[in-house]
């Protein structure tokens, strides 16, 4: 009987102790936090409301139910938005913006009072859009690629300006893509046919007058030989243009005895019957 009772109380005081360690494995396990690396953390105490420190990397304790922590990522990210704008000519640019940003870690209370965990999303894409349309503004549409570097450095002057107002760092800021409205190409495309029209007009003016002055010089050089040779007649008589008469016989007649096909036939018109004797008349 007393053995009976002695295990029922061993088995009590074990079942007490199981729950005792599980009970304050559970409030041990409630009262840490975990801070990884690249990242902050902030607390809030029901209390207190939003404490002023901000926590760094390790392992932490917390007092459970009566606060929490709120973990940042302070490591620079990437944000990437396009908007469309009006230049100073009244064209409409499409601009794509990328940004390098990271929190403030100090401010990191103050941007978790106002704007939120998601404080990123909810502030660069307004003040993108915001700085760009000014920005482009200032300038005509081929300005933007003629002073492309120039607009850039605007851009992440107002950005950064911009961004410190709301605790945010940017430590990039880079225009990726830039184009332009179908009605700014077509009018190009028009602009470079009627620049390519106009080259092509000039070319040809050129060889028209050229080809005069080719003509021109042509007919002073034939006027200028004829002169000469009516000169040479003159004086000389008809011996001159007899001898040019006979060098060119002359040189026809290499010519010819150079190409194999040509037989050379005389001018009477009975060459085939003086081949054979008996046909010809007479005999």
């Amino acid at each position: 009987m007393g053995s009976n009772q002695a295990a029922v109380s061993f088995l009590k005081n074990l079942a007490r102790a199981a729950f005792g360690l599980g009970l304050g494995a559970t409030v041990l396990n409630s009262s840490l936090y975990t801070v990884d690396g690249g990242q902050r953390a902030v607390l809030f105490d029901r209390f207190r409301g939003v404490l002023d420190e901000t926590v760094g990397e390790g392992t932490h304790f917390l007092i459970p139910w009566l606060q929490k922590p709120y973990i940042f990522d302070i490591r620079t990210r990437p944000h990437t938005f396009s908007s469309i704008s009006g230049t100073k000519d009244l064209q409409m640019v499409n601009l794509t913006l990328r940004l390098l940003s990271r929190p403030e870690v100090p401010r990191l209370p103050i941007i978790f009072k106002t704007l939120g965990l998601e404080y990123d999303d909810k502030v660069l894409p307004s003040i993108g859009n915001e700085v760009l349309k000014a920005v482009v503004a200032q300038f005509n549409a081929d300005q933007l690629l003629t002073e492309r570097p120039h607009v850039s450095a605007l851009v992440r002057e107002g950005l950064i300006r911009r961004a410190k107002d709301f605790n945010i760092l940017l430590d990039d800021v880079a225009i990726t893509h830039l184009s332009y409205g179908p009605e700014f190409s077509r009018a190009v495309e028009q602009k470079q046919v009627a620049q390519q029209e106009a080259e092509r007009s000039k070319f040809v003016v050129a060889k028209a007058e050229q080809e005069r002055r080719a003509a021109i010089i042509r007919a002073e050089g034939d006027s200028e030989a004829a002169k000469l040779i009516s000169e040479a007649t003159a004086a000389a008589g008809m011996g001159l243009i007899e001898l040019r008469r006979i060098e060119a016989s002359r040189e026809i007649a290499a010519n010819l005895a150079k190409t194999p096909n040509i037989v050379y036939l005389p001018s009477r018109n009975n060459m085939l019957l003086g081949l054979n004797p008996s046909l010809t008349p007479g005999r």
